[in-house]
C-alpha cells in the first residue's frame, strides 16, 4: 500500500523524523536508474538491529545541515522483492527482523520513496551479522550517526548474552567456602531470619544455606560442583572476587555540589578495609543514600504511626538493587553510584536486556543475574516480575519530582539511571510564562507547558531534551514543538538533527554581545565541502528562516554585562557558564591545568580520535571555550579542529554551542552538553530554593 505525504509538509515531516529517531537516507537508484537495494543498506540494517532500531528511507538524498532532496525509486516492487530475498538468505543476513508491515511506499510529491523500519533485535537475536560469520567485523552497531564494525570481544559478549539466561550461575573452578566472607554471610542469615523467621532454609548450617540460595551448586549433567559467580560476588572476599572477575569494581561517591566534576566528600571502593562484595556494598551504600540529614522527604502516617520508609526510600532501594543485579560484570565499566544535593545517579556495565519503553511500562523481566536477584528477594529487597522500574518511577512521581532518566550508552555498553530531586515546572517559571503569554499559556496542554518551562530555564530546548525529561511519545513531542512554533510561542532555529527552539521574544546572545571588542571577528571562510553552499536549495529562502520582525533582531546588548573571574575566564550575564576567550589573560596555574589536560595532543602531535575527543570534552567541562582557544590548547588550527571534531561532537550532542543561532561564527564557544544540563539544574535548584 502506498501512503501519501503532502508535498507542503515534506520538509517538516523529514525534519521531525530526523529529530526523533535514528534515520538513514539512501538514493537506491541502481546502475540503470530504476532502483536497487544499495549494498551499504546491509551494514545499516545490522547496525540498527544491534543498537536501537531505526528508519531507512530509499530514494532520498540527505544534504548538509539536515536538508533533504527527494529523488524517488522507479521500480519499487523489484527493490522490495530483492530486499526480502536477501533478508531471508541466512548466508547473507543472520536473521530477518522485518515483516511486510515494516516496509511502506510513500508518495512524496509524485515520487515513490521506500520506508523501511528496522526494529531493535532481541537479546536472543543478537548479534545480527552479515556474511555467515559474526566475527571478523561482520557485525555492526550504530554509533554517532555511523555504522561501525564491532570488535570480536563485543560480539562474543552478545553471543554470551544470547545463550546464557543467567550470567551468574557459572560454577567457578578452584574456589571454595574459604573464599566467602563469614561476617557478610552471617549478616545475610540474620536479615533472612528477621524477614522470614520461619523459613525452612534457616534450619541448615551456613554451607547448606549457601547451597539452597544457589551460591553453591552442582551441574547434574557434568557432575561438576562449586561456588557460583553469584555466591562469590555477593559474599566473597575482595581478593577472590578479583581473580574470578578481573573487571569487577564497585564505586560510591558523594559529591558536594550539583556538578559533573569528579570531586567527592565521601567515597567507598574496594580498598581492603571491607569485604568488597556486593552484599556489603548494598548495605553500606543504602545507608549513605538515605541518611535523614540529607534526604529530607515528608514521612507517611499509617494507622496514626509515623512511617519513615516512604515511596522515595523504596525507589532508591530498588534502584540500587536493580543496578547490582543487572550489571554485566565481564564489562570494562564499573558499577557507580553517585549522591549529590540535587540527584542520585546509578550506572551499571551492560545494556538493557529488554527495550527501555517496555522496562518502564513494567510486567516484563529479563534479569542478567537471576540468582543474585533471588538472593535479594529472599531478604525482602527488590521487586519481582518486572515491577522494579515502575516502582522507581511511581516513587519519584509521589514527590512530584522530575521524571527519572533511564538510558543506555552504546560504547562501552552501560545503563544509567538518574533520579533528580527537582520540580518539573517551578512555580516562579510558570508565573513568568503566564505574564509573557497570558491566558494562552494556561490553556496549553501539559506537554507544551513543560517545553516552554524547559526553554525558560535552559534558554534553548530540543526534541531530544524533552524526550529525556518526559514520558511522552517521540511523535507527540514533535507535534507539540511544531504547535508551539505555529502559536508563535517558540522560535525554531536550525534543521533536522541540529534543530533547537527558544522562547519567542527572548533574544539569544551573539558573540558580539558577549565578547564585544574582546574578540576580533575573522572572515567566515568555508573549511570543507559540508560548509559550502552547493545549490539554491541550501539558501534560506523561506520566510520562516528570516527574522519576522525587528523584535527578532534585538540582542539587548546594553543589558549584557561581563567581567573576568579569578581564573581569567569571561563571566557574561548572557551565558550560563564562564567562557575561556583568551589564554593570555588566564591565571597561570589554571592555564597550566588546562595544558596538562591537553598534554597528549599538545606535546605528542598525532593522537587517536578517542584521545582527542576525550581531551576536548574535559576542556569544555563546566565552561565554554572558544574555538580559537581550544585549537591553541591542542595545537591544531581552528578550521581543522572544527572540521574533524567539533562539528561532529555537536551533532552527536556531546558538545553544545554558546551561540546556536550563529553556528559558523569564528568566535563560537563550546561546552560539554552534560555540563550545560548540570548548570541548568543548578539554576532550577536556585529557583526552587527561592520558593
Amino acid at each position: 500500500m502506498t501512503h501519501k505525504v503532502e508535498a507542503a509538509n515534506v520538509n517538516e515531516w523529514l525534519a521531525g523524523l530526523s529529530e526523533s529517531s535514528e534515520l538513514e537516507c539512501k538514493l537506491a537508484a541502481g546502475r540503470d536508474g530504476k532502483g536497487a537495494v544499495p549494498q551499504a543498506l546491509w551494514e545499516t540494517y545490522s547496525a540498527f538491529a544491534n543498537t536501537h532500531g531505526g528508519v531507512i528511507l530509499l530514494g532520498i538524498k540527505e544534504k548538509p545541515r539536515g536538508r533533504f532532496i527527494v529523488e524517488g525509486v522507479q521500480d519499487t516492487e523489484k527493490v522490495i522483492m530483492d530486499l526480502f530475498n536477501t533478508l531471508n538468505n541466512p548466508s547473507k543476513v543472520s536473521v530477518n527482523l522485518i515483516c511486510d508491515s515494516d516496509v511502506e511506499v510513500l508518495d512524496i510529491d509524485g515520487q515513490s520513496v521506500i520506508k523501511i523500519t528496522v526494529p531493535k533485535a532481541s537479546r536472543k537475536q543478537k548479534p545480527v551479522y552479515l556474511g555467515g560469520n559474526p566475527l571478523g567485523k561482520h557485525t555492526y552497531r550504530r554509533l554517532h550517526e555511523g555504522d561501525r564494525p564491532c570488535d570480536d570481544e563485543s560480539v562474543k559478549r552478545m553471543l554470551a548474552e544470547q545463550i546464557e539466561e543467567e550470567r551468574d550461575s557459572k560454577i567457578l573452578s578452584g574456589f571454595t567456602w574459604d573464599d566467602i566472607d563469614p561476617q557478610s554471610f552471617s549478616i545475610y542469615r540474620q536479615m533472612l531470619k528477621d524477614t522470614k523467621p520461619n523459613h525452612p532454609f534457616l534450619e541448615f548450617d551456613d554451607f547448606g544455606l549457601l547451597k539452597k540460595i544457589k551460591g553453591w551448586r552442582k551441574d547434574r549433567q557434568t557432575g561438576e560442583e562449586g561456588l557460583t559467580l553469584a555466591g562469590l560476588l555477593m559474599f566473597g572476599h575482595w581478593d577472590a572476587i578479583q581473580e574470578a572477575a578481573p573487571h569487577y569494581f564497585v564505586d560510591y561517591q558523594e559529591r558536594p555540589e550539583a556538578k559533573a566534576e569528579l570531586r567527592w566528600i565521601d567515597r567507598l571502593v574496594p580498598d581492603g578495609t571491607w569485604s568488597g562484595n556486593l552484599f556489603d556494598f548494598y548495605r553500606i551504600v543504602y545507608r549513605k543514600l538515605t541518611n535523614p540529614d540529607s534526604l529530607k522527604v515528608p514521612f507517611l502516617l499509617k494507622a496514626g504511626q509515623r512511617q519513615d520508609d516512604t515511596p522515595i526510600h523504596e525507589a532508591i532501594r530498588e534502584a540500587l538493587v536493580n543496578t547490582l543485579v543487572h550489571a554485566d560484570y565481564s564489562g570494562r565499566v564499573s558499577v557507580l553510584v553517585v549522591k549529590r544535593p540535587d540527584m542520585f545517579g546509578f550506572r551499571n556495565p551492560g545494556d538493557m536486556r529488554i527495550p527501555l519503553d517496555r522496562a518502564v511500562q513494567g510486567g516484563e523481566s529479563d534479569c542478567r543475574n537471576r540468582i543474585m536477584h533471588q538472593m535479594f528477594l529472599m531478604i525482602g529487597l527488590g521487586e519481582r516480575a518486572g515491577s522494579g522500574i515502575p516502582k522507581i518511577y511511581s516513587g519519584w512521581n509521589w514527590q512530584h519530582w522530575r521524571r527519572p532518566a533511564l538510558y543506555e550508552i552504546d560504547e562501552p555498553p552501560q545503563t544509567l539511571l538518574e533520579l533528580r530531586m527537582l520540580e518539573l515546572m517551578p512555580e516562579e517559571i510558570q508565573q513568568q510564562l503566564q505574564e509573557r503569554f497570558g491566558d494562552d499559556y494556561s490553556a496549553l496542554p501539559r506537554l507544551e507547558r513543560l517545553i516552554l518551562a524547559t526553554a525558560a530555564i535552559e534558554q534553548v530546548v530540543s526534541h531530544s531534551r524533552i524526550a529525556e525529561i518526559s514520558t511522552e511519545h517521540s511523535f507527540d513531542i514533535t507535534q507539540a514543538l511544531q504547535s508551539l512554533v505555529k502559536k508563535d510561542m517558540l522560535k525554531l532555529k536550525g534543521h533536522g538533527r541540529g534543530a533547537f527552539y527558544h522562547l519567542a521574544g527572548a533574544s539569544l546572545p551573539t558573540p558580539a554581545d558577549v565578547f564585544g571588542a574582546a574578540l576580533t571577528p575573522f572572515p567566515e571562510l568555508p573549511v570543507d565541502s559540508d560548509d559550502l553552499t552547493l545549490s539554491s536549495d541550501d539558501l534560506a529562502v523561506r520566510s520562516d528562516d528570516l527574522p519576522a520582525s525587528s523584535d527578532d533582531l534585538e540582542t539587548c546588548s546594553d543589558d549584557i554585562t561581563g567581567e573576568l573571574d579569578d581564573y581569567g575566564r569571561w563571566l557574561s550575564s548572557a551565558l550560563i557558564a564562564p567562557a575561556i576567550h583568551d589564554l593570555e589573560v588566564l591565571e597561570p596555574e589554571f592555564r597550566s591545568q588546562l595544558e596538562d589536560i591537553a598534554y597528549e595532543p599538545l606535546h605528542k602531535g598525532k593522537v587517536s580520535k578517542e584521545v582527542m575527543r576525550r581531551v576536548i570534552l574535559q576542556l569544555c567541562t563546566g565552561q565554554f571555550v572558544t574555538r580559537a582557544c581550544l585549537a591553541q590548547l591542542v595545537d591544531r588550527t581552528p578550521d581543522a579542529l572544527r572540521q574533524q571534531y567539533l562539528s561532529m561532537m555537536v551533532r552527536e550532542k556531546k558538545l553544545s554551542l554558546a551561540f546556536p543561532q550563529n553556528p559558523n561564527d569564528n568566535r563560537q564557544a563550546y561546552i560539554a552538553t552534560t555540563s550545560l544540563h548540570e548548570l541548568a539544574t543548578q539554576k532550577q535548584s536556585l529557583i526552587n530554593s527561592k520558593e
